[in-house]
């Protein structure tokens, strides 16, 4: 499974060309398998995003959600397992949204796929795809 970092499903959305080509493949080889997914809170991010008009969503943020889930990516809750394993998850950025994602990709013994330096930088066994390749 692969768990794409919030900013990759914005990427995903305005078919960005900083999501790199073998990201795109990746994401287009476990699709069909309904094996890519995004942690709950990164709808969260992107209705932030959108209210302080950082991106251009076109519609609410709970259609776009709609129309995501609909075209079959799976979202991944945020529960209190991840809430907890975040809490624990030493040399990472304090950035709570980054926090939970990581943890949830950690939970889902998930692939992170991400452009944040920080996260692709980190010093642990997560794996990690960088979005940018």
């Amino acid at each position: 499974m692969i768990l794409l970092d919030t900013h990759v499903l914005v990427w995903m959305d305005t078919s960005d060309r900083h999501l790199g080509r073998k990201s795109r493949a990746l994401i287009e080889e476990y699709w069909p398998g309904g094996k890519v997914a995004v942690s709950a809170i990164s709808f969260w991010e992107i209705g932030r995003l959108a209210e302080r008009r950082r991106i251009r969503l076109g519609t609410t943020i709970q259609e776009w959600r709609s129309r995501w889930l609909a075209a079959g990516i799976l979202e991944l809750p945020l529960d209190g397992g991840a809430a907890v394993r975040a809490l624990d998850l030493s040399g990472l950025p304090e950035d709570p949204a980054d926090r939970f994602i990581t943890a949830t990709a950690m939970l889902h013994h998930a692939t992170l796929m991400t452009a944040d330096e920080k996260l692709l930088s980190w010093r642990n066994a997560l794996t990690r795809q960088d979005a940018g390749k």
